[in-house]
């Protein structure tokens, strides 16, 4: 697997390139889960549970992902997965989703939260 990021000078290899796209899929999530080191970039948090279920995202002051930060979040179960703040007063999460600080992903869809600045997320993908 390539090391990223790539600076100036590297030589771009097929290597890295069939590297970019590969997730680790980590073992679904069967209860409600705060984001934690490790859950960035290519890996897959799987949400599953027949119930409504909730992926959080952590104030700075708990866990402080690093400005530019991609999290992926895939929905397997039947139970809609609700992305939202640990702290909402602190945290800001922004989408299009219907309710914006709360977006839902149903069965099968995914989405993917980006850091943009201290306690700001976007979370864009299949939300509703």
């Amino acid at each position: 697997m390539p090391t990223f990021p790539v600076v100036t000078g590297d030589v771009l290899t097929s290597t890295i390139f069939n590297g970019l796209p590969a997730f680790a899929v980590q073992v679904a999530k069967t209860a409600d889960y705060t984001a934690a080191s490790g859950d960035e970039y290519q890996q897959l948090v799987q949400m599953n549970k027949a119930t409504a279920i909730a992926f959080k995202l952590p104030v700075d002051a708990t866990y402080n992902f690093p400005i530019g930060t991609v999290i992926t979040v895939l929905s397997i179960g039947v139970g809609a997965v609700t992305i939202s703040a640990v702290t909402p007063g602190t945290t800001t999460i922004l989408s299009a989703g219907a309710v914006a600080a709360s977006p839902t992903l149903d069965q099968y869809k995914t989405a993917v939260c980006i850091k943009t600045a201290a306690n700001a997320w976007y979370v864009v993908g299949g939300i509703a």
